[in-house]
């Protein structure tokens, strides 16, 4: 069974690292086989990771373009998980969730939930702003 990606006009794509750009009009794309791949909405760049959990899904995502680096990356992960859950315990059931994907290397799926946990992230700091 085959995946089918639509592509907005002037939309990227990352698949197996190389980037590919849509033209003017929508375009489907059918992909045969397993690829790793993120629309470049979802890519995140290290310049552009300024919290601990956005670190955690940059890591993540260099898992899952970088598979030969990923023993290297389990270390940088668990150090910021351990940051992360000292810092606000309260996302632990959440990590742990996304600790089971990165164990399984669904790294898709981890980032998934990693998204999920930048979002609950900048809500605990918009709290925290607005209750100073």
């Amino acid at each position: 069974m085959s995946l089918r990606i639509t592509l907005k006009p002037h939309e990227k794509i990352y698949i197996n690292g190389a980037l590919i750009s849509n033209g003017d009009t929508p375009a489907s794309i059918f992909l045969e086989n397993k690829a790793r791949l993120l629309r470049e909405k979802d890519i995140l760049t290290p310049d552009k990771a300024k919290t601990v959990c956005e670190n955690i899904y940059l890591v993540i995502q260099m898992m899952y373009f970088d598979p030969g680096n990923v023993p290297a990356l389990h270390k940088d992960y668990w150090e910021l998980v351990r940051k992360l859950i000292q810092a606000a315990p309260s996302t632990s059931l959440m990590v742990h969730e996304i600790s089971e994907c990165v164990f399984v290397e669904n790294y898709y799926g981890a980032l998934k939930l990693a998204k999920k946990l930048i979002a609950y992230e900048q809500n605990l700091m918009n709290n925290a702003h607005t209750s100073e």
